[in-house]
């Protein structure tokens, strides 16, 4: 190798790097809103400059040489470190972008978003109240809270933030009108609220019932429990969402579901957009809220 080699420029290493961890240019081009012409012509240069061959073309894809291996290593800790310090130059008055369901941006966020203002003042967090699928590389997004059973993909951050811990709740009101509810099968003729993830379904159809007939039908939670709390009969509703009208007397619990349930509130944000002290701010915040709520 000649002692007189050019040396790289940082954008031609953060292709490299892109292209090492993706093992494919045209997702490398993505992550760096590039043409995949642009990185393969950077990564062809890189090596002419290297003077060695940094990665096998194969027909379906990219493989690392021996030397490309030895390489990526120390180049991917160098972006990081250069990422760390250049973030700390930076204001910490920073926008993060949170994607909640709009049920639980009413009955859970909003309520404690003043908290967060408080605990972290330089941080602009701006709600998206949404269930649709977010794509991390093409939406303004940088959390998401889904409610959904694992796995979610790959180059994910996953959390668990709350099983579902169904309960069945009611106005204060309506509970005096009904006997004590010790099994599902008590459910059976009494008037059912629900919303569009469709809960008393299930637990219905082990029943030969025709209380599915008198179900109320919502599209979001927060309207099915508004309704229960209205004394319009019994929603069946996360604990999560629950838990604070219930402990101001607005909703009173008449049962909960034990069985295991693998299903539940999942904070999702991308592992491959590097270092964000903000973002990684928020999402502790929001695990150790949920737990403690």
């Amino acid at each position: 190798m000649s002692l007189l080699m050019r040396s790289p420029n940082l954008s031609a290493l953060k292709m490299f790097d892109a292209a090492a961890r993706h093992l494919n240019f045209r997702l490398a081009a993505e992550e760096l809103n590039l043409t995949q012409g642009a990185v393969a012509q950077q990564v062809r240069r890189l090596e002419k400059d290297l003077q060695v061959q940094l990665f096998h073309r194969r027909p379906r894809g990219l493989e690392l040489t021996q030397v490309g291996q030895e390489y990526h290593s120390p180049v991917r800790r160098a972006l990081a470190m250069i990422d760390a310090a250049t973030v700390k130059l930076q204001p910490m008055h920073t926008r993060i972008t949170l994607s909640v369901p709009p049920s639980f941006a009413a009955k859970w966020l909003v309520p404690r978003l003043s908290q967060f203002s408080q605990a972290h003042p330089d941080i602009d967090l701006q709600t998206d109240a949404s269930e649709k699928v977010a794509d991390f590389r093409t939406d303004e997004v940088d959390i998401v809270i889904r409610q959904g059973v694992p796995p979610f993909g790959d180059n994910l951050q996953v959390e668990l933030l709350s099983y579902f811990e169904l309960c069945a709740v009611s106005s204060p009101d309506f509970a005096t009108t009904i006997a004590p509810v010790k099994k599902l099968q008590d459910f059976a003729d009494q008037p059912l609220i629900q919303d569009n993830h469709f809960p008393w379904d299930p637990m219905l159809e082990q029943l030969e019932t025709s209380a599915s007939r008198r179900i109320l039908q919502f599209n979001q939670t927060a309207l099915a429990m508004d309704a229960a709390a209205n004394g319009q009969g019994i929603a069946l509703a996360p604990r999560l969402l629950v838990a604070a009208e219930i402990a101001r007397g607005r909703l009173v619990s008449l049962w909960q579901d034990t069985k295991p349930n693998d299903g539940g509130y999942f904070l999702l944000c991308p592992t491959f957009k590097g270092s964000n002290p903000a973002r990684d701010s928020v999402v502790q915040w929001l695990i150790t809220t949920t737990k403690n709520s």
